[in-house]
């Protein structure tokens, strides 16, 4: 344990040891060019983002699912909310542990049998939101991290729209089994792929995050540079204590946890999950069909998804965050009016069916714009490695949290108010906008070690 007065100096101490740091990796930087694609670092990636695509299966695979297991198993609302949202519940504790994992490694039965495996599932849901996108944050180059780190959103929403379309066709329990598939994959996957250097460098394994780098970066690769800036910036950090949850609260990581918490906050509330789990009640509510709007969902989510991952390290993220939130603000209050017209005005119901579809559309693409995978880049980015595990399991346990609210509470909401849900939605998806131009940094171009010492300032600064 550091004394008293090592202490009362540490923050400045560690600021000005980072900062310096981050001047010596600038300089190094500046004859460094940007690194390709290896095979490597591709597969790895495409291992690691298969448990994204369970995470979008879990998640998509309520929405079609509903009307099949309320019939089969003769579950109220109530009861089909609570199998809805315990996916979350799991995934919250999966949260807790996920920072400590990735750092150390009759009709009643059948209902409760169904609400277990939905447990189950939220319990590795929740890990592996954390673990995928810190991993191949850590593991790729600068100039292509953006990018790569959100194919763990574009993987996510390729498993939401697996589960709508093959809802369509086929029964919930064949449905269930398909969304295992990926699982096996990445079991046998990641036999083949390396450690993150940073994580080795971390635990002292010197000649292991080199070899482990120098496989990723390629062969012939000149690592030499990037691998000193990370032993540079590890052995600083070698001289802070290992975190403990209460020291996430100190005013040097004051900026980086009111970011990283914001975003998954903004995120959850921004209503999301609601529209992901009950897309088809939605639709049949606003009176248009759920086959067709599940389809038009596809045929949105997954192109914006893939053009978010195109622009990530071309635009930036700022700019994305604040089109992404700006979009969802439109979608959401299209909702709104939408509802409102049924509700209220009867010869303008006839366009309630197609505001609703609008609303969603719009809310979706933009979503997958950038509010879907951005706040997890940037969670994996901003972090330092000493309090990394312990900010990462709060930030995911907010992100879960948050989830369970919405999911849980949503056909509450809609019985209470339909048109009030939506327009509380838009409000919150506004001050996202707002959230992101006043306090999020730009993180384009910069390496982790760079982001994470200029985060460690006061938020005033």
């Amino acid at each position: 344990m550091n004394s008293r007065s090592e202490e009362e100096d540490g923050p400045s101490t560690l600021d000005s040891s980072l900062l310096t740091t981050t001047d010596v990796s600038r300089k190094r930087r500046s004859n460094q060019s940007s690194s390709p694609a290896t095979a490597v670092v591709v597969f790895s990636t495409l291992v690691a983002v298969c448990g994204s695509f369970v995470y979008g299966s879990a998640v998509g695979f309520s929405s079609p699912a509903q009307m099949g297991i309320m019939d089969d198993l003769g579950m109220s609302l109530e009861q089909y909310s609570v199998f809805g949202s315990i996916l979350t519940i799991g995934a919250m504790v999966g949260a807790v542990m996920s920072g400590k994992i990735a750092d150390q490694f009759g009709r009643k039965m059948a209902s409760w049998l169904l609400d277990a495996g939905r447990l189950s599932i939220g319990y590795g849901v929740g890990v592996i939101s954390y673990v995928v996108p810190v991993y191949i944050a850590e593991i790729t180059p600068k100039n292509l991290r953006g990018a790569f780190t959100d194919v763990n959103q574009l993987m996510i929403s390729i498993g939401i729209s697996v589960m709508w379309l093959l809802g369509i066709l086929i029964h919930w329990r064949t449905l269930a089994l398909i969304g295992g598939i990926p699982c096996v994959l990445q079991v046998v996957g990641l036999f083949f792929i390396p450690e993150s250097p940073r994580w080795l460098a971390k635990i002292g394994l010197w000649k292991e995050c080199e070899n482990a780098l120098q496989k990723l970066r390629g062969e012939n690769a000149e690592i030499s540079e990037e691998a000193a800036e990370i032993r540079d910036y590890t052995e600083t950090l070698d001289q802070i204590s290992e975190s403990r949850v209460f020291d996430l609260f100190q005013p040097e990581y004051a900026k980086s946890l009111i970011i990283g918490v914001g975003l998954m906050v903004l995120q959850q509330f921004g209503g999301v999950n609601a529209i992901a789990f009950y897309a088809n009640s939605i639709f049949i509510s606003a009176g248009f069909s759920s086959t067709i709007g599940s389809i038009a969902l596809v045929l949105v989510q997954i192109p914006f998804t893939i053009l978010g991952v195109l622009l990530m390290d071309v635009s930036g993220r700022r700019p994305l965050l604040m089109v992404s939130g700006g979009g969802t603000c439109l979608g959401c209050l299209l909702l709104g009016i939408s509802f409102f017209l049924q509700d209220h005005l009867e010869e303008n119901k006839g366009l309630s069916p197609i505001l609703a579809l609008v609303g969603v559309l719009v809310f979706k693409g933009s979503y997958s714009l950038g509010m879907g995978g951005i706040p997890w880049v940037i969670m994996s980015e901003i972090f330092p490695m000493n309090i990394k595990s312990s900010a990462g399991s709060l930030v995911t346990l907010v992100n879960w949290f948050g989830s369970w609210v919405v999911s849980y509470s949503f056909n509450f909401l809609m019985e209470y108010s339909t048109e009030g849900t939506f327009f509380m939605f838009s409000s919150i998806c506004c001050v996202t906008v707002l959230f992101v131009a006043k306090l999020v940094p730009e993180t384009k171009g910069r390496t982790l070690e760079e982001i994470q010492a200029s985060m460690n300032t006061s938020i005033e600064t």
